[in-house]
């Protein structure tokens, strides 16, 4: 357990210390919630009756913990060029839990800049008619943050070139974002556009979000938390095997 502590507070203390890495986190999903709010907010509530800033906050926020999160693995090429990784592979510690470790501390960073978000959404008008969920929404974020520090660290071990990670995070983000219900309301699309929907984990990550919000626009939760903790324990496997691999 010390392991995952020592590791965790490193990524947390990383990202406290970097203060353009943290306006950097905050301001992109400040400036979707703003023009998309604004902009698009009247159209939506013309055409469908939707209040679009309690359907676009969720989402956002989901948007904040995704980019935050699969960032999380650059630090791990980082770690393998200036050898703090072999240092640490070498430990008498097992791998599993420095690998724990490394997501969660991601996991809790993205959490902060998810929750500089929240907050900045209810003073442009989202509301959350019970204060009693905000525990249960930490603890949804930090499930979501988690699943998508393990995802992008999985990656990352595999890759040494810094300048590849950032294009393939990219490759995978955007289509991930776009296609997760997070922005508009996934109905009435073509059948490839709603297959991807379906095997695209941040859908199910949004939705969660917005059903735990208390927001009547998330609908499966029960299904949407399976699903993400099969994911979870998934990446697990998958990045503990990884993990022993890698050469010290």
């Amino acid at each position: 357990m010390e392991s995952i502590y020592i590791m965790s507070l490193r990524r947390i203390k990383q990202f406290y210390r970097s203060k353009p890495r943290i306006l950097g986190s905050i301001a992109q999903p400040v400036l979707f919630l703003v023009a998309l709010g604004l902009g698009f907010g009247p159209v939506f509530e013309q055409a469908g009756g939707i209040n679009y800033i309690q359907y676009l906050a969720p989402g956002i926020i989901g948007m904040t913990l995704l980019f935050g999160s699969m960032m999380n693995g650059m630090s791990v090429i980082w770690d393998k060029q200036f050898g703090f990784l072999k240092e640490t592979l070498v430990a008498p510690v097992s791998r599993f839990n420095l690998l724990i470790g490394r997501c969660l501390g991601g996991a809790v960073t993205s959490i902060i800049q998810g929750v500089v978000v929240f907050f900045i959404s209810l003073l442009m008008g989202y509301h959350i008619s019970n204060l009693a969920v905000i525990p249960v929404v930490l603890i949804v974020m930090l499930l979501i943050a988690f699943l998508f520090t393990l995802l992008g660290t999985v990656i990352a071990s595999k890759i040494d070139d810094m300048e590849a990670f950032p294009t393939i995070m990219n490759f995978l983000v955007l289509p991930m974002f776009f296609l997760s219900g997070a922005l508009f309301p996934l109905k009435n699309l073509p059948l490839v556009i709603e297959a991807i929907t379906r095997i695209n984990p941040m859908t199910y990550s949004v939705d969660l979000l917005r059903a735990t919000m208390n927001v009547s626009y998330g609908t499966s939760s029960v299904l949407d938390l399976g699903i993400l903790l099969v994911l979870i324990i998934l990446l697990l496997f998958w990045g503990s095997i990884l993990f022993e691999k890698i050469q010290t």
